[in-house]
């Protein structure tokens, strides 16, 4: 297996508006940034993800791109922005910038031409289509409710839009537009950023003629996920601007498998290092639709999802490790238990995220076990979630109903300030923070956890530092040793020159467990008091469990 800087990182993602606020206005900034990069370097990551921060709208927080090349003011100026960047490369961290390009703003200057005429210069930038027996062209649904297509009157022609009507999608057909998106990605490689991770990166190519789904606005998944020419358009990329430098690249790709992502990420592939996967995130979601009801989660399917990246990617490609992102509730709340054992299910859940073969991601907060918060409807701002009670508004569902299952879905979880101290707004801003804080930072803050050696944060620091010491946590052999287990999950990681073994009770219950391994074996960490390894362990609510074998 080839070495390389990225397989061996850990990497700390940053949603801006949420991290710090430099300047007191209630939004995240550069500033702030800047003022805890002692912090992340203490913590022991090797790279920030800056979740995007290019000038925007902010329909979509920031997913939403009117101009590529700047910042938006909110966030800072592009002079404070490499100030940033010098100041994390001064610390041996490395910067991802997001690249959000199935889509941009339809304030973006592109769109703003492209909308004027059916001739204009720009037009086929974007996806427009004639109507088709007075509507839409086709069924397709938007991620964010409703039809993925718009009317535009003045031309009496529709736009296609996956996510929001103010994000229209681009025409990745149009080798002009290619260009301009490469054109985009070298200016920055050249301003000095360490890589990209790539928004809804398999999403590009579309089927042509955009058949229907025979569902009025069903997500038609199976027509522009993967499509046709998505790999010619990667393989592109990555000759144009890729290859030419030593940056990290990893693709969001939901809807695909590890045969499919081998495509993307084998390392002869010419195409991306790694990919986000989402199978383990649908696993308590209804196959109905993940508004529909709240299904509980079966560790032993989970396990299985995990398994089946683990081996699939073997010597094929690498893969990416997380529980949690910006779109995705906290984990501790989801997989585990944020109430009587929220300490130790933190833990637990961390130990098998950072002992699995993949670059793991620390999304902001994770590493003190924030929570899921206790939303009122006045407090969301997750534009899915408010157009889904929209919705279920129109179709007479009672929302009221479906509100704690919409607590526990909306992204507003993970976008809730990041919790510094017990001070005034958690020591986020000194103003009116954009989204409510969650009510718990008294309790949960990086202050109260920063000199405890038994906290969270702590624990994290020490599960990084034993990722940089054992090379068998990077590239070891994975082996899942009793897979048939509803509670435990225990498997080896191995090189030529170590042998790891790792004990996960992934319940709140003990269980009597019989170890697969023997031999002797010293512990290299554990979430509990020290535990020598014995062929009988009665394994504790949410134990984990990691020794090296002599």
């Amino acid at each position: 297996m080839k070495k390389a800087w990225w397989k061996e990182a850990v990497v700390y993602q940053i949603y801006p508006r949420s991290f710090a606020d430099g300047n007191g206005d209630g939004l995240g900034d550069c500033k702030g940034v800047m003022q805890h990069l002692d912090y992340l370097k203490d913590l022991g990551i090797d790279v920030i993800w800056f979740s995007p921060i290019y000038r925007s709208p902010m329909d979509d927080n920031g997913y939403d791109i009117s101009d590529y090349y700047d910042i938006n003011p909110e966030f800072g100026t592009l002079e404070e922005f490499k100030e940033f960047l010098n100041m994390a490369h001064e610390r041996g961290i490395k910067v991802l910038m997001d690249l959000v390009v199935n889509h941009s703003s339809d304030e973006h200057p592109w769109f703003v031409e492209s909308r004027k005429s059916k001739d204009n210069p720009y037009r086929d930038y974007y996806i427009w289509r004639d109507p088709v027996n007075g509507g839409p062209p086709s069924d397709w649904g938007s991620h964010f409710s409703g039809s993925a297509w718009e009317y535009d009157a003045e031309t009496g022609q529709y736009y296609l839009h996956l996510f929001s009507k103010k994000q229209p999608d681009l025409n990745w057909e149009n080798p002009v537009v290619r260009g301009e998106v490469f054109k985009n990605m070298r200016w920055w490689c050249d301003l000095g950023i360490d890589g990209f991770r790539m928004d809804t990166v398999n999403m590009y190519s579309k089927v042509p003629g955009f058949p229907n789904t025979g569902i009025k606005n069903k997500l038609a998944e199976e027509y522009f996920i993967d499509g046709p020419k998505m790999h010619d358009y990667l393989q592109e990329m990555n000759r144009e601007v890729l290859s030419k430098y030593d940056i990290m690249t990893v693709g969001e790709a939901p809807g695909i498998g590890p045969d499919q992502a081998a495509l993307y990420v084998g390392e002869d592939r010419g195409e991306l290092n790694m990919v986000f996967q989402f199978d383990h995130m649908r696993l308590d979601r209804d196959p109905n639709g993940k508004y529909a009801s709240r299904v509980p989660l079966d560790w032993k399917k989970m396990k299985k999802s995990l398994d089946e990246w683990q081996y699939g990617l073997a010597n094929r490609g690498w893969n990416s490790l997380y529980l949690n992102n910006h779109d995705q509730p906290r984990q501790v709340s989801r997989f585990g238990d944020d109430g009587k054992y929220w300490k130790e299910s933190a833990k637990m859940l961390a130990t098998m995220l950072h002992t699995m073969q993949g670059t793991p991601y620390i999304y902001e907060g994770e590493e003190i076990g924030m929570t899921n918060c206790p939303f009122r409807r006045e407090d969301l701002r997750d534009i899915e979630v408010v157009n889904q009670i929209k919705e279920f508004e129109e179709e007479g569902v009672d929302v009221a109903e479906k509100f704690p299952l919409l607590l526990e879905i909306t992204r507003d979880n993970a976008r809730t300030p990041m919790q510094w101290t017990a001070g005034k707004n958690a020591g986020f801003t000194e103003g009116d923070p954009w989204i409510m804080v969650n009510p718990n930072y008294k309790e949960i803050n990086v202050e109260a956890q920063l000199h405890d050696p038994d906290s969270i944060l702590s624990y994290y620091k020490q599960l990084i530092r034993n990722r940089h010491a054992h090379e068998a946590i990077v590239y070891g052999e994975f082996k899942d040793l009793d897979p048939e287990h509803p509670q435990v999950y225990c498997y080896t990681r191995t090189t030529d020159a170590e042998k790891l073994l790792v004990i996960l009770n992934l319940t709140a219950e003990p269980v009597a467990y019989s170890v697969p391994e023997d031999g002797s074996w010293d512990l290299l960490i554990s979430n509990y008091p020290e535990v020598p390894l014995t062929p009988q362990m009665n394994l504790q609510p949410y134990q984990a469990l990691v020794y090296k074998k002599q």
